[in-house]
């Protein structure tokens, strides 16, 4: 029997409302956790402890021993040694630090599904987590794998691998930024017909937008702008325009000139959470199964263009009719 859910309160705060701790994760590498801000923001002002981790594409062979909690998990803090280049994950905890909240980040080292696995379970157990949010910025891990595009596919899928062999009460997916993975080839008329399929089966949980002028908002873009400014050369894609949506920019608005030369299209459906049960959404991933013993990231890769390159077609690319 499906849950009954009310029009003024989501399904995703209905599932999370007995959680005593919640895990917001980055489903993929980089600054994909900043894209869970808004959601941990909201759960610490409704009083329920969050802890805040990253799938780290960034080096963290400069940690000492003592960042280790175990193999493939450390804990990242403002004064962690690192890239000063790029290092989102240390980014986060120097301004988490600044506005007086917990200034650790934890991050999973780039592996395959097993040991990520591994490593979740450990951190989980650990704190006691009773619910873990992938959060994704932009909609690729919405992707089965049979459309036209998959966008950058390899850390989302092996994040949501390893959390579906998890036992965990609650386990979810947020996506942020619809719109933005066009400029990884994703078709998002796909992303809305993956959408439809997942509600068929029960595991769509709808969408919501960040209220503009929220106290979530207002910490978000605050939190979007230091990491723009203190990593200027590798700041967020995704992130800076949800900030320029919930700003109310509107257009071909750049916030970082990573994106010159690219024809942008800021809009309101960026600032909207698109979420889903976290094990339907993997029952709907064609070619999850085959990621599941990979160990390395290369093993992930590889595991993907198997399955694509078996395909007799897919799905072809189609425009939004309005």
């Amino acid at each position: 029997m499906r849950a009954v859910h009310a029009l003024f309160e989501p399904p995703v705060s209905q599932r999370l409302r007995q959680a005593r701790h919640v895990l917001v994760a980055g489903a993929g590498g980089g600054f994909d956790v900043y894209a869970g801000l808004p959601l941990a923001f909201a759960l610490r002002n409704a009083g329920t402890r969050v802890t805040l981790a990253s799938f780290a594409v960034s080096e963290l062979g400069q940690l000492g021993p003592g960042a280790w909690r175990r193999t493939g998990l450390a804990t990242v803090r403002p004064d962690s040694p690192g890239n000063d280049r790029y290092f989102p994950e240390r980014t986060l905890a120097r301004w988490l630090a600044g506005q007086g909240h917990d200034p650790v980040v934890y991050a999973f080292q780039r592996t395959g599904v097993r040991p990520l696995r591994a490593a979740y379970r450990a951190l989980i157990e650990s704190l006691g987590i009773d619910a873990v949010v992938l959060a994704d910025g932009g909609t690729d891990i919405l992707m089965r794998g049979d459309e036209a595009g998959l966008g950058t596919p390899e850390e989302d899928m092996t994040s949501l691998a390893a959390v579906a062999g998890l036992k965990v009460p609650v386990k979810l997916v947020v996506s942020l930024g619809f719109g933005i993975d066009a400029h990884h080839g994703v078709c998002h008329a796909h992303v809305l017909e993956n959408l439809a399929a997942l509600q068929r089966a029960g595991a769509y949980l709808g969408a919501f937008s960040i209220p503009p002028g929220s106290a979530e908002a207002r910490a978000y873009v605050d939190a979007v702008a230091h990491a723009a400014r203190e990593t200027p050369l590798h700041a967020s894609i995704v992130n800076t325009q949800v900030a320029a949506a919930l700003r109310g920019e509107f257009g071909d608005v750049h916030s970082t000139g990573r994106t010159a030369g690219t024809e942008l299209f800021v809009n309101p459906l960026m600032a909207m959470y698109f979420t889903a049960d976290l094990d339907g959404l993997a029952r709907h991933v064609h070619y999850l199964d085959g990621l599941e013993r990979t160990r390395t990231p290369m093993e992930v890769a590889l595991a993907i263009e198997a399955y694509r390159e078996g395909l007799d077609r897919t799905r072809a690319r189609r425009a939004i009719p309005h």
